[in-house]
């Protein structure tokens, strides 16, 4: 019982706690665990009193200069997937130092452990395979996952990511090479938002895959079989909900991560108003393809309800960010029934329109309107309803063809053009063919990173970036903070506006929809403290006392990446005479 109540202590800084744990451990295991592992930075004293004297070198070196090694060794390397391995290997062995090196440079390191290269990282993860990181559950454990829970050596556990590898970015089915995922996002958790390591538990679901090329691979990793799509699969999901909250407690959060579409709007339905959970590819995605709407209606100058919007796309990226924007466009007035009718999807089958004969599903119903007229083609699509906003997310590669980038800079004079999907090889379009086609007037933003394009007049445009990493960390900081029980969609409207409200004018002008990645540290935790007003002003926290001073409330539970001291805690008793008293 005791390990699911969360305390004001556990929000604290670890001190004398810290030293107890840490101490506990001495020799070689000390080094060889990542949490406790120093590498040269053991001082003389810890050697000698550790017992590791003599297993080092006898120099003692400061953070500093392993950070410089390690930063000289990652410019050695240029292939992307060689870098991966690179920096999770130092992730395996010194955890501090790993996260100091990523969020020094974390606009550079971000799209190696986070997309675009976690991507290829999951596709040869049997290839590359060095130390487990994270749960594997698979549906043969039915009826034992608490126990499998029980195995898991952090006691603590505040966020958990989970996903069943369905649908890995924009890469279809892996598997259990899916939990290159939530070991990425995790690790985002604690470089953007700094949430303790050891709070945060990666896990994968294994119910078989439908990829006959994982099948039939001698190296894969996870169960040799079908996906399995039978009530066992849905009471697998339901027994490891309850086993989480049972162990970690009511209030723990559980990221849904790479679902099947079908799976994932059904699980959020289900299991939103019982458990402290959000899916990201819904939620997050949503917000952070809002916030970049809301950065965008200040260069053009008309309020979001005033938008057209296309959708490429009418998966669970589409309809989270679609409903999204119809509650944004209600806050200002607008009916439902008005906002929606703003909003049009253009999937594999087609424009969704009354009467189409195939590929709708429920989910899609309220932005299915009457046919604009003879559409069969994305572009045929842009020119019947002149929207404003284009916003990909089909995972299909370049179909924001040339035609249709010059149309919507015909049809608008600050074109918007999000060509969201993952990873690179998958977006809509590039920069530099949003911008060049549209003589530099268009808002463009990627799921992926790209770099910034330089004109042919000489003006350098700098690409916005809609990475969920603006979101879900500080949401999930904030979250956990307030001890909430459950996650309105309104926090991911407030998150958005939050987002929105960090980018300066100055980095508008220069292209940017969002903040530059080298602040999202910050970014995170000001969206921390915008939501954990937000959620006490509405009576949702479940934390108390409630803290006077939020800022300095979230600011205080941020995990640094100093080296702590692994001495003992000596001191003298003063004024105590230990010499016998003669009588």
């Amino acid at each position: 019982m005791l390990s699911r109540l969360r305390t004001t202590w556990s929000l604290r800084p670890c001190i004398s706690l810290c030293r107890w744990v840490h101490t506990k451990e001495k020799g070689k295991p000390l080094m060889l665990s990542p949490r406790t592992n120093k590498g040269m930075a053991f001082s003389l004293q810890e050697r000698q009193i550790l017992g590791i004297h003599g297993l080092l070198p006898p120099k003692v070196e400061t953070q500093e200069i392993q950070a410089l090694r390690f930063q000289k060794n990652l410019k050695k390397l240029h292939d992307p997937l060689e870098k991966y391995i690179y920096l999770m290997g130092i992730q395996e062995r010194n955890e501090k130092l790993f996260y100091r090196v990523l969020m020094e440079d974390i606009e550079e390191l971000m799209p190696i452990v986070y997309t675009p290269t976690v991507g290829l990282a999951c596709t040869q993860y049997g290839h590359i395979f060095r130390r487990p990181k994270g749960l594997f559950i698979s549906i043969l454990d039915r009826g034992h996952i608490r126990s499998i829970l029980d195995n898991w050596p952090d006691t603590n556990v505040a966020v958990v990511v989970v996903t069943d590898g369905e649908r890995i970015l924009g890469l279809g089915d892996l598997g259990v090479y899916g939990m290159g995922i939530p070991v990425g996002k995790l690790c985002l958790y604690t470089a953007c938002a700094g949430i303790r390591p050891e709070k945060c538990l990666p896990v994968v679901i294994d119910v078989g895959t439908d990829n006959e090329t994982l099948l039939k691979d001698p190296l894969y990793m996870g169960l040799y079989q079908k996906r399995d799509r039978s009530q066992a699969y849905d009471d697998l999901i339901d027994e490891f909900m309850e086993a989480v909250v049972d162990k970690y407690g009511q209030d723990t959060l559980i990221q849904f991560e790479d679902f099947g579409n079908h799976n994932a709007f059904r699980f959020l339905r289900k299991y939103r108003e019982k458990y402290c959970t959000f899916n990201d590819d819904i939620q997050g995605t949503a917000s952070v393809a809002l916030a970049g709407l809301l950065a965008a209606q200040r260069a053009v100058g008309k309020p979001i309800t005033e938008h057209r919007v296309l959708f490429l796309g009418a998966g669970e990226a589409a309809l989270g960010i679609a409903n999204l924007i119809v509650m944004a466009m209600m806050e200002t007035g607008m009916t439902q029934a008005e906002a929606r009718k703003k909003i049009w999807m253009y999937d594999k089958d087609g424009l969704l329109v009354k009467g189409r004969q195939q590929g709708t599903d429920s989910n899609q119903e309220a932005f299915t309107h009457e046919s604009p007229g003879d559409v069969q083609s994305f572009l045929d699509a842009v020119n019947a309803i002149k929207p404003t906003a284009i916003i990909g997310v089909a995972g299909a590669g370049r179909l924001f063809t040339h035609d249709v980038i010059k149309a919507m800079g015909t049809l608008n004079e600050r074109p918007i053009i999000f060509a969201l999907s993952n990873p690179t090889n998958k977006a809509e379009c590039t920069a530099e063919e949003a911008y060049t086609l549209t003589d530099g007037r268009c808002l463009f933003a990627s799921g992926s990173p790209f770099g910034p394009v330089t004109l042919s007049d000489g003006r350098i445009l700098t690409p916005g970036q809609g990475n969920n990493a603006y979101i879900f960390p500080g949401v999930g900081l904030a979250v956990i903070l307030s001890g909430v029980r459950h996650i309105s969609d309104m926090v991911f409207l407030e998150a958005a506006k939050t987002l929105a409200e960090q980018l300066t004018d100055k980095e508008l002008a220069e292209g940017r929809l969002y903040p530059p990645l080298s602040n999202i540290r910050e970014v995170s935790i000001q969206m921390a403290v915008k939501v954990v007003e937000y959620l006490y002003a509405k009576g949702m926290a479940f934390h108390y006392p409630e803290p006077v001073d939020k800022d300095a409330f979230v600011r205080a539970t941020v995990w640094k990446t100093d080296y702590e001291s692994f001495l003992p805690d000596t001191y003298d008793w003063p004024g105590v005479n230990f010499s016998p008293k003669s009588i």
